[in-house]
């Protein structure tokens, strides 16, 4: 029997009465085209990077640092999941802070 808990909150899921989420992130450089002359190249660059994502994906080859690919997967319980849909980039959580300006 496969056991799943909570990646926030640590909370053990029953697979019989909790509902549990899954949260996949995928996080990648942002290669914009250069400003090149439509002349001197019809190549679509942006379609051969993801072409080149998409086979290192299936391969998952370590030659890509984690700077320019990573991919995530984490399990949610339903008041986690509620939290983050709410914020999923945590950003009340930081200026809950409050700090001075020193």
């Amino acid at each position: 029997m496969i056991r799943y808990c909570c990646d926030l909150c640590k909370r053990e899921l029953d697979p019989e009465q909790d509902l549990r989420y899954v949260v996949k992130m995928e996080v990648y450089a942002a290669f914009d085209p250069m400003m090149v002359e439509e002349a001197d190249d019809d190549r679509d660059h942006l379609q051969e990077i993801q072409e080149i994502l998409e086979r290192l994906e299936d391969a998952e080859s370590d030659q890509i640092g984690e700077d320019v690919y990573q991919q995530m997967r984490f399990d949610l319980c339903s008041d986690c999941h509620k939290k983050f849909v709410r914020n999923p980039l945590g950003q009340e959580t930081a200026r809950a802070f409050n700090f001075s300006e020193n």
